[in-house]
């Protein structure tokens, strides 16, 4: 009889660790997927050293409108930023027709941004909308310049 409570505490105890461990193991798959989600969802995750090298070198307006802040872009504007100026050789209008930043973008043309000015690399918002795919500004740049 003794043989047979040994045997049945240690398959409970057998069971109990190995419930433990699978419930642990769960628990730390569902965070590690949660951090996961969490950082692949969000919209303004930017990661300014990979995309532009020095991230202090990017003018605060131009992250701005890389996050899509446009009361801060706004308030930039009435403040006297020129619309024109480039930071890490690109153009205000064209960081908002690469990240489809639509508002921001007709907020720029209404406020003077030439959209014929080309990057560094010598792309100018329209050529930059169509490489990442920025369909709703592209159209908005159209539009744009069909009027002039």
């Amino acid at each position: 009889m003794e043989s047979v409570m040994v045997i049945n505490n240690n398959l409970l105890i057998l069971f109990i660790m190995r419930k433990t461990v699978l419930t642990v193991t769960m628990a730390l798959l569902f965070m590690v997927a949660g951090v996961r989600a969490e950082s692949s969802n969000s919209i303004y995750a930017i990661n300014e050293t990979a995309l532009f090298g020095n991230p202090g070198d990017l003018s605060s307006f131009c992250k701005a409108i890389i996050k899509g802040d446009l009361e801060t872009v706004k308030r930039l504007i009435e403040l006297g930023e020129d619309v024109n100026q480039k930071s890490l050789g690109k153009t205000p209008a064209i960081f908002a027709a690469r990240y489809n930043k639509v508002e921001i973008l007709e907020l720029l043309i209404a406020n003077g941004a030439d959209l014929k000015i080309k990057c560094d690399n010598g792309y100018n918002a329209k050529k930059h909308a169509e490489l990442s795919n920025a369909t709703e500004a592209l159209e908005v740049i159209n539009a744009s310049l069909q009027k002039k």
